[in-house]
Formats: C-alpha cells, sequence, structure tokens
C-alpha cells in the first residue's frame, strides 16, 4: 500500500490530496479483461476503484481515462432516467479496445448530493422542475463533486496527460486546475430515449454539456411531468 505524503507539494506547487491505494488484481468482465485496485480517500474516507486495461494506449496516444461517478439507479439497475449506466459500459468498451483507465468515483451519487437526496430530487422533477432546479429547491449545489482525489490517483498511475472520456467540460476545466493535463476530449454520448431526454437537453442547455440529442433516433419528450431528470457525468 503507498500514500500520498502531504508533506511536500507537488511538482506543480499544490499540496497533493492524500490518498492511499491497494494491491491491483486481475478483473476479467463481459467488457473485456482489466486491472483493477481500491483507493481510499484519507481526507474523506471515500473509496474509490480503477479499472485499467492491461495494454498500453495504441499509437501512442494520451491514454484514455473516464471519471465515473457513482450513481446505483444507472449502472445497477440500469435506469432509463439518466444515461449513466450506458455511459459506463460504453467507457470500459472503449478503455478494453483502446486502453486507458476507469475511475469509479463513489461518493458522487446523485452530482455529490447523495442517493436520499437524489430521490427527493426526482420526486421535485416529476413535479414539473428540471435537474438544476430541483438541487436549487432542495437548497443543494448543482454539482457538489470534487475530483481532488480522482486527479491524485491518477497522478500517482503515472497519468499526467490523458484523453478524456466525457461530454462534461467542467470536469477538464476541474482536472486542469488540480494538475491533470486533458489532451483530447472524447464524446461518450449515448442514445437518448424519451425517458431522459428532458434531462439531458437541461445539461445541454443549462450545464454546458457537449451532447448533440438527435431527437429522431430517440422519439420526442413526453409532455406533462412524467419526463424524468437528474443524474451525473
Amino acid at each position: 500500500m503507498t500514500a500520498s505524503q502531504t508533506a511536500e507539494p507537488s511538482s506543480n506547487g499544490r499540496q497533493p490530496h492524500p490518498v492511499s491505494s491497494g494491491p491491483v488484481v486481475q478483473l476479467p468482465t463481459a467488457f473485456g479483461d482489466f486491472v483493477t485496485q481500491a483507493w481510499t480517500d484519507l481526507v474523506t474516507g471515500a473509496e474509490h476503484l480503477a479499472v485499467s486495461s492491461p495494454n498500453a494506449p495504441k499509437d501512442g496516444k494520451a491514454p484514455l481515462v473516464r471519471l465515473h461517478s457513482e450513481c446505483l439507479t444507472g449502472d445497477v439497475f440500469g435506469s432509463y432516467r439518466c444515461d449513466c449506466g450506458e455511459q459506463l459500459a460504453y467507457a470500459l468498451e472503449m478503455i478494453a479496445e483502446n486502453g486507458g483507465t476507469l475511475l469509479y468515483l463513489r461518493g458522487q451519487e446523485g452530482r455529490g448530493i447523495g442517493l436520499a437526496n437524489k430521490i427527493k430530487a426526482y420526486a421535485l422533477q416529476e413535479a414539473g422542475f428540471d435537474t438544476v432546479e430541483a438541487n436549487e429547491q432542495l437548497g443543494l449545489p448543482v454539482d457538489a463533486r470534487c475530483y481532488k482525489a480522482a486527479a491524485q490517483i491518477l497522478a500517482e498511475m503515472g497519468l499526467h496527460e490523458i484523453r478524456l472520456l466525457s461530454n462534461n467540460p467542467d470536469k477538464q476545466n476541474r482536472l486542469a486546475t488540480a494538475g491533470v493535463k486533458v489532451v483530447e476530449m472524447v464524446p461518450t454520448e449515448v442514445p437518448s430515449r424519451e425517458q431522459n431526454l428532458r434531462y439531458l437537453q437541461t445539461k445541454k442547455d443549462r450545464m454546458d454539456h457537449l451532447l448533440t440529442l438527435d431527437t429522431e433516433t430517440a422519439g420526442m419528450p413526453r409532455t406533462g411531468t412524467d419526463t424524468f431528470d437528474l443524474e451525473q457525468d
């Protein structure tokens, strides 16, 4: 096990965020064969998981990296209210084929507001609020996530320059602030659904996510209060 040293600043002058790591083990999956390593944020106690291809990136390119925020409803139960589970599957397929790492960031449910508050936000969305308005109605941040631990994990894995699998420019900006250079944004847009189109439109319009939203393939959104949104990227 290794732990970040907090006594000395990193090469970019920033104080390292303390994390510790466990052993690297094999992880065969439906998406391919990976190696995995658990990491602990020594400030919050959150336990994260790095899932990496054992193969070097193709053509000497920077490795693909996905920062995937935990989403129980989408990742485990396959919720159609979001695109999280489908983005997770797509990222693993891309990393298996091209090389890189997926960081599964726990404690970031509902863009950092937690599972119980996410369900409360769902109730407000069913009353007509969008994903941003629902958080505001609860007195919560629109996005409460922190990427300091993720950036430190990437640094300790030697991933200082990456191609980021994301539709969210804010992740690129936050990683840059933490000292990780994003040399390319690689889109992870998956086909939208009738049930999540309003949520995705809100992310595009109000959170600057890089989405095209082909409504011809997604189907037009339902009217009234039965279209859902919330989740994350």
